[in-house]
């Protein structure tokens, strides 16, 4: 079975002047046009400090029980409403800004993406949840040091995951020198935020409750009323079961999705649909193509993969003509046959910036495309 080598290109280091944002590489990814809601992205040096790295031990690594009376008591009570539909097990991890921030986190809404940088590198990814000025809780979450700031705005998190990826590697994609070190809060908007946020590969549980592939926090409007009684009596918060469709930021996938697309020709997209968010989608020479990137090779997740891409294919913005797994190395033969029998390529990191495809048969794709595009 042959396999064939993706050529590789140097990334352009053209300028975007209707945006402000450096083209890093002709595959730079991008969403389909239309496809996208508004979204903010905030920058938060988080672990520099010996203050900065206690808030982070005491709020970032841990969920917060916020309806405890010594928390809750500070709280206003739409500001306590607010975090109990979206936290209703009555815990969350929170983060925030002083006063200096407060006309752009004036801006700063649910579902707006949070990079927490630190030891020169970017070392998580949160999605917003709750946002409000309140410096008496904030105080109570972050002692100011003597003679230090208090923060003022306080904003939950719906979601956050570690990440690893160099200072060199997060400036390029915001825009900036390579040399950037992130020394202070940034809010990045429109277009700027919009390609740092497709770049990474983000996926927030608001969008994915827009398009109906997650369900929203799992709460009785009652039990919001019931919730604020509760907690003037220090009883137990109400417990919810959330099923996760997708994760915010795959750790293990994505730096392997931005190695390959600075491999390519064309632009890679990314498109929304009510089956989740595709890793890559392609529209070239050779017809429109689909990929779904996994960080690693074994069964399980090759299978996934396949599952995903199958799920994907019939809400093409174009009818499919390819699809793909994208993966850090080879497979076995066995992932390599399962991913063939149903027409499906399977791509492969051999060494940095290059990549070698092993294509389906083409009497088997041909077959098989007309069940991919099927409703």
């Amino acid at each position: 079975m042959g396999t064939r080598k993706v050529k590789a290109y140097k990334p352009i280091n053209s300028y975007d002047h209707r945006v402000g944002i450096p083209d890093l590489a002709q595959g730079a990814v991008q969403s389909v046009p239309n496809a996208e809601p508004e979204v903010r992205v905030l920058v938060c040096p988080a672990y520099g400090s010996k203050e900065s790295r206690r808030h982070w031990h005491d709020t970032l690594e841990k969920e917060v029980p916020f309806t405890e009376a010594a928390l809750a008591g500070r709280l206003d009570p739409r500001h306590l409403e607010q975090l109990v539909r979206l936290h209703p097990a009555g815990a969350a991890r929170f983060w925030g800004a002083t006063a200096t921030h407060d006309k752009a986190m004036a801006k700063v809404r649910t579902g707006d993406v949070a990079l927490f940088t630190g030891k020169k590198r970017l070392l998580a990814v949160g999605e917003v949840g709750a946002v409000f000025a309140n410096s008496a809780f904030a105080d109570a979450l972050w002692p100011p040091a003597p003679g230090g700031k208090s923060w003022r705005t306080v904003y939950s998190l719906r979601d956050f995951v570690p990440a690893d990826l160099p200072y060199e590697v997060l400036a390029e994609l915001i825009g900036y020198s390579k040399t950037y070190g992130f020394p202070g809060q940034l809010v990045l908007e429109g277009g700027r935020a919009q390609v740092v946020v497709e770049r990474l590969g983000v996926t927030t549980r608001t969008v994915l409750e827009q398009l109906g592939v997650e369900e929203p926090p799992a709460l009785d409007p009652a039990a919001v009323t019931q919730q604020l009684e509760l907690e003037r009596q220090h009883t137990a918060t109400v417990s919810f079961e959330r099923v996760t469709a997708t994760t915010l930021y795959r750790r293990e996938e994505q730096p392997l999705v931005i190695e390959f697309c600075a491999t390519l020709s064309v632009p890679a997209r990314r498109f929304r649909s009510s089956a989740g968010l595709c890793d890559i989608y392609l529209e070239g020479p050779d017809g429109v193509e689909v990929i779904e990137a996994k960080g690693r090779t074994g069964h399980a997740y090759v299978r996934e993969a396949l599952s995903q891409l199958l799920d994907y294919a019939p809400h093409s913005p174009l009818p499919v003509d390819r699809l793909a797994v994208l993966v850090p190395g080879p497979v076995d033969e066995r992932e390599l046959s399962l991913l063939h029998r149903y027409g499906v390529d399977c791509i492969h990191r051999t060494a940095p910036g290059a990549f070698h495809r092993a294509p389906a048969p083409d009497h088997v794709r041909r077959r098989m495309r007309e069940l991919w595009t099927a409703d």
